[in-house]
């Protein structure tokens, strides 16, 4: 009979820390909402209770980039804003996600323009994209939770920079389904 044994009763769990953290990390995503046109819309709809965003551990947008991991790009980028954009994602803590969220943000979207950023992924590096135009709610929930499994499948392990270069992961592309 060893020194532990039955001293810890039955409410003893074991597990590794790497587990620990991912779990922690997928299951509690603190968002940052940067909408700039009609997607923050629906962006806003989602957190409203009739899809209710806090199901999926996001619940509260965040005002500061440091207090945030996700930032949710919603909507139209104009190359004016894109620094703002590219400042508030290096003041964001690692490790860090980001959410593209409909066609304009995506790619443009109708405004093929010289004023219009045409790609999110040209300044900040993005892990999904949700399509539409604009998405609805339950698109964006269906695009958490594919992040969610990203970060699931990634695990604890930091990564030294978030540079992607090609060839690497590729981000997750969510279509819109309504």
């Amino acid at each position: 009979m060893g020194l532990i044994d039955h001293s810890f009763e039955d409410n003893f769990i074991t597990t590794n820390i790497d587990k620990v953290l991912t779990w922690a990390r997928y299951s509690a995503l603190w968002p940052m909402g940067f909408g700039l046109a009609c997607c923050a819309i629906e962006m806003m709809a989602a957190s409203a209770a009739r899809y209710d965003i806090a199901r999926f551990g996001a619940e509260v947008f965040r005002a500061s980039p440091r207090q945030a991991d996700l930032l949710i790009v919603a909507g139209t980028v104009t190359k004016k804003m894109a620094p703002v954009l590219r400042r508030l994602y290096d003041q964001m803590p690692e490790p860090k996600w980001v959410l593209s969220m409909g066609s304009c943000s995506n790619a443009g979207g109708p405004f093929p323009t010289y004023s219009v950023l045409q790609g999110v992924d040209k300044i900040v590096p993005v892990d999904v994209y949700v399509s539409g135009c604009p998405p609805r709610p339950e698109a964006l929930l269906y695009g958490l939770m594919r992040l969610q499994d990203k970060i699931r499948k990634e695990g604890a392990v930091l990564r030294k920079s978030r540079v992607i270069h090609v060839g690497e992961t590729e981000p997750v592309v969510v279509a819109d389904r309504g």
